[in-house]
Order: structure tokens, then sequence, then C-alpha cells
């Protein structure tokens, strides 16, 4: 069910339980001010437990600033289903499954977008050698913003990664990837419309937490338009239908020196701080902040 045109009171939830809480708490402040700017009712509500308990009731719609666990995997869309809440971005299933990212890679390859290689292994799999030539990838099958994310470049880091993974994985599990090298590269995708890719520059083309969101950590730009871009543009919003988002979502690409483009994964809330691609990339189309935000609360819904 969509929201209509006019929604005036909005409650922007951020914070939570997750590792990304202090994220999400910039994001949900950012977020707040560009709704107010836009004319809306905001509501700041900052969640202390995995519950809907702490959302306002009386709002239009729910803007969905939580990053990771409850917020990113199924949990809050499925509550705020329950409460006939609409909320931007992606409904409980397409959250949940995104959230997966060995689930993910399969939709993937089903819908013809090359996706590198994977195996999902438990913790005992640091004892035996990697399912996959060096160098390879090592994080949490169901998790953000690279917190548990090694490269494994020799042997004796194996270990340590795939424990590491581990234990930031609610099963326990760790995802191993064939490493791509080349460039990375970021797709926005607003009301199924893909925005520029963003090529991320980040130190020694290894983009983890730390240059992901310290200050100077990378920098990013925008690549010339040609047939990569518009490749790019075209997977971004095929991955978007083939697990049925809706909103505003975010893929990760990794582009081979042989110019062969690879997905990575979907993030379902991505980030909307000051050093966030969405907002960046919305930007250079002539979309202010403001204007972003609005948008999706706009589109608004519950349900799947």
């Amino acid at each position: 069910m969509r929201g209509g045109q006019g929604m005036k009171r909005v409650a922007v939830v951020m914070g939570g339980t997750s590792h990304e809480a202090a994220i999400s708490l910039l994001s949900g402040a950012a977020v707040a001010e560009a709704l107010r700017q836009a004319g809306y009712g905001v509501t700041e509500a900052r969640l202390t437990r995995d519950s809907a308990d702490e959302v306002p009731r009386d709002v239009d719609a729910v803007f969905i600033a939580l990053h990771g666990g409850y917020g990113e995997g199924g949990g809050i869309q499925a509550d705020l289903d329950a409460l006939r809440l609409p909320y931007t971005g992606p409904g409980a299933a397409a959250s949940r499954l995104c959230m997966d990212k060995p689930a993910t890679k399969a939709v993937l390859r089903r819908a013809g977008i090359p996706t590198p290689e994977g195996a999902v292994v438990t913790v005992e799999a640091a004892a035996f050698p990697p399912p996959f030539p060096l160098p390879v990838v090592v994080k949490p099958p169901r998790d953000g913003s690279s917190v548990g994310l090694s490269k494994v470049t020799v042997p004796g880091q194996w270990p340590e990664a795939v424990r590491r993974a581990a234990a930031q994985d609610t099963r326990g599990e760790a995802l191993v990837e064939r490493y791509v090298p080349g460039r990375e590269l970021d797709v926005a995708v607003v009301l199924g419309e893909a925005l520029p890719p963003i090529e991320i520059l980040a130190p020694g083309g290894w983009y983890d937490w730390h240059a992901k969101y310290a200050e100077g950590g990378s920098r990013h730009a925008f690549p010339e338009e040609d047939a990569m871009t518009r490749e790019a543009r075209r997977l971004a919003e095929r991955a978007y239908a083939a697990t049925g988002c809706r909103g505003a979502v975010r893929m990760d690409f990794r582009l081979s020196p042989e110019g062969d483009l690879f997905m990575l994964e979907v993030n379902t809330v991505p980030g909307c701080t000051a050093r966030s691609l969405l907002p960046e990339a919305a930007a250079h189309v002539g979309i202010p902040f403001p204007a972003l935000c609005a948008r999706m609360v706009e589109a608004a819904a519950y349900g799947d």
C-alpha cells in the first residue's frame, strides 16, 4: 500500500542496538533536518531496543534511518506492517533477503547479474585452506558497514579472517568470495531509476570501515558516462526489481581490469550522513537532499 501525497508528519527512526547505531544517529539527524527544510513536521525517534514500541503512532510515515540488524534486516519493517504505518525503503521480505548476502547472490545469479563466486563456511573452516585461490574476501554473511570484513592475501591471514567474520554473524558463519581486483563503484537506485555511478577511491583500493566513515578515508568521483556506466545502471535497476526493492537503495560493484562488472551486495537503508553516497549521487543530478528525502517519504508504503 502506498502512502499518498501530502504527508506532513514523519517519524525519523534512528539509533538502535546494532554496531552501526552511531552512524544511524548521524543519518537520522541529517534526514530530520532535511525533512524540516522540506516542510514536514518531524519527530526524531531514537530507538534503544529492537522494537517498534518507541515509534510514534500519530504520524503519516516513518523514515527508516536505522542501519544494520533490526533496522535493515526486515525486523522494523515487519513491525510497521503490523501497525499499518507506511515507511521508507523496501518491505520486510526484500529487507530480509538483501541482508542475507548468500541468498542475495543466488537471486542475482538467477537474474543474470554477475556476482563474485562465493561460499559460506563455519568457523571450523579456519583450520583448513580457503575454498578459493588467494586473494579472497571474507565477510559476515548477514551484516553491513564492512564490520568483520577482511581481504586475505597470504595463508596466515585466513584463520583470523574467518573467526572475525563469523563472530559478527548471527549463525556463526562467514562468506568467502573470490577477490575481484579493479575499481570500486556504487550505484543508487531511487524509485526504480538508477543514478550515475560513483567511483570510490580508497587508500590501497580497499573500501573498509575506515575508508567509508573516517574523515579523508576515501575520495569519490563520477566517471564520464560511457558503456560501462550505462551497464552499471542497467544492472542496478535489474537487481532492484529482482530483489523486490522499493524506495531508495544502493548497490556495490567491483569493475575488473578487463571491464567486467560484479555486484557485491544491495544496501536497503543507505547512509545519509555528510559522507554518504546516496545524497551525493542525487545532488549530482540536481536533486537536493531535502527533495530526495521528500521523494522517499512520499513513496512510503507498508506490506510487501
